[in-house]
């Protein structure tokens, strides 16, 4: 199964107002791929936390933009909150950097740099850097 689709199994089971907008995902992680099994949903709900916030999501799909930002918020926090719970303080502070660096090059209107800052975020994440 891949990232994608438990994100998205996880989002349902939740319930609520989120679990609505939820649809299938293309089934590609490229970047929770990158990070490795272990961090692989963390990273993808990450991910689609940030997409949500700047782009279309993969597996949420609201339809308001206010309700998108309200489920990348959502999502971050799960991301975060898996992560936590995986005891690597260490990689909860990459993956803050990780979404920090990336809102920063948006602001700078540079979204073209963000991609090579999560790829570049997700394989550090993925060997431990």
């Amino acid at each position: 199964m891949s990232a994608l689709t438990e994100l998205a199994a996880a989002l349902r089971e939740e319930g609520g107002l989120l679990a609505a907008t939820v649809v299938d995902g293309d089934g590609a992680t490229p970047y929770g791929d990158a990070a490795g099994p272990r961090l692989a949903l963390i990273v993808e709900a990450i991910r689609e936390g940030y997409l949500q916030h700047y782009a279309e999501g993969r597996v949420v799909r609201p339809g308001d933009p206010d309700l998108a930002l309200l489920a990348g918020d959502r999502l971050y926090a799960l991301g975060l909150e898996r992560l936590a719970a995986l005891g690597d303080l260490a990689a909860v502070g990459r993956l803050a950097d990780l979404i920090s660096l990336s809102a920063q090059v948006h602001a700078e209107g540079e979204p073209a740099r963000a991609d090579a800052i999560w790829d570049a975020g997700a394989a550090a994440l993925g060997d431990g850097r």
